[in-house]
């Protein structure tokens, strides 16, 4: 299996590329850095009232993040359709297959050239489910049948899929997993999801994850044909220095399969949506399961494809359903020259370090 990490070649941003590899295990820790300054020198900072932010060089926007950020790349094409595939999930692994497999041919051929699954699709949402369910992506055909349907649609259907995530066996630990296939049908990326679901509301809902799961260690981005993407599974999308990062290293779009629940769905799937699109001036694409009331963990739904203004340009209810919608990459750079935070961002009093990138060096 060959996940992405960082080369030293990154540090010539110009022709900055990704290269495989199979050190997906390295850890690197993310962090979100404000210097230590005395309560005075905070109280006191002199105050330039009627001076315009852009003409502050002593802002020096650059050193805010580091190592410095890289320039989106010119992606492969400017418009395509994305197709997101809120599926429900039944006990039967075999039938959750083949009804991917049909969801995934109805969004191709209603044009979609990417497609985008629900987090835990081949398997119901549990942690006694997880370690029955679990496949050997590495093994790969009767190891992982859901990962092998998956290169096989994309290399016939000649499309990119963001497999949603199931559970995943390797070395005698299960993580919750996503997969990337390119549109010849091979492995671009795999994501494991960095930040567990563990949490306790009283009264509504206790959900510890890493009772059976292990954390990923790794942030994922991938360059596909349509474009650089940024992986995160559900829980991961609580966490802005990830999405930073990925801004960071590139990326056009940030696609979070993921099942919030009954609780903290109403409250902030489409907030925390909209919040990554809105700081890092990107689109960002979601996929749940379809709700199911009956089954232990009741998914909110509400897949949704969000623009870089954090306007939300399509998304559904709570049933089955495929959204087909438009990604239209020239409005990147329109928003950013519109509102131009990144050339705002106060690099003398705070920073944002990848580690990743910085330990690469």
């Amino acid at each position: 299996m060959k996940a992405f990490a960082i080369s030293p070649s990154l540090l010539n941003f110009k022709s900055f590329t990704f290269h495989p590899s199979h050190a997906s295990n390295s850890f690197f820790p993310l962090s979100f850095i404000l210097p230590s300054l005395p309560p005075t020198r905070l109280l006191h900072r002199p105050i330039h009232r009627h001076s315009p932010i852009m003409a502050a060089a002593s802002f020096n926007s650059e050193s805010a993040r580091a190592p410095p950020a890289i320039p989106m790349p010119s992606p492969p094409l400017s418009k395509f359709k994305i197709g997101l595939c809120q599926l429900s999930v039944t006990p039967d692994k075999g039938r959750n297959i083949a009804h991917a497999r049909t969801a995934i041919q109805d969004a191709a051929s209603k044009g979609a050239q990417l497609v985008l699954l629900p987090e835990i699709w081949n398997s119901p949402y549990s942690n006694d489910s997880f370690p029955v369910y679990a496949e050997d992506i590495d093994a790969g055909d009767d190891a992982s049948p859901s990962t092998a349907m998956l290169s096989e649609l994309s290399r016939l259907l000649k499309i990119t899929i963001v497999g949603g995530s199931i559970p995943e066996r390797s070395g005698g630990r299960l993580y919750n997993t996503c997969c990337v296939f390119g549109t010849d049908g091979k492995l671009l990326a795999k994501h494991r999801k960095i930040h567990l679901f563990d949490i306790d509301i009283p009264g509504k809902i206790t959900f510890i994850e890493s009772k059976t799961l292990t954390a990923g260690e790794t942030p994922t981005i991938v360059d596909t044909e349509v474009g650089r993407i940024g992986i995160g599974i559900c829980y991961d999308i609580r966490f802005p220095e990830l999405a930073m990062i990925y801004a960071a290293r590139g990326a056009h779009l940030l696609c979070y399969p993921g099942a919030f629940n009954m609780t903290t769905g109403p409250l902030h799937w489409e907030l925390l949506q909209r919040a990554r699109a809105t700081d890092n001036q990107l689109y960002v694409a979601t996929c749940s399961p379809a709700r199911d009331t009956g089954s232990g963990y009741v998914a909110w739904g509400h897949s949704t494809l969000v623009g870089p203004f954090g306007e939300v340009l399509a998304t559904t209810e709570h049933e089955e359903a495929i959204i087909i919608a438009e990604i239209d990459y020239s409005i990147l750079e329109q928003r950013r020259t519109n509102l131009p935070v990144t050339k705002q961002r106060r690099g003398d009093l705070y920073q944002l370090v990848d580690f990743q990138r910085l330990n690469s060096q």
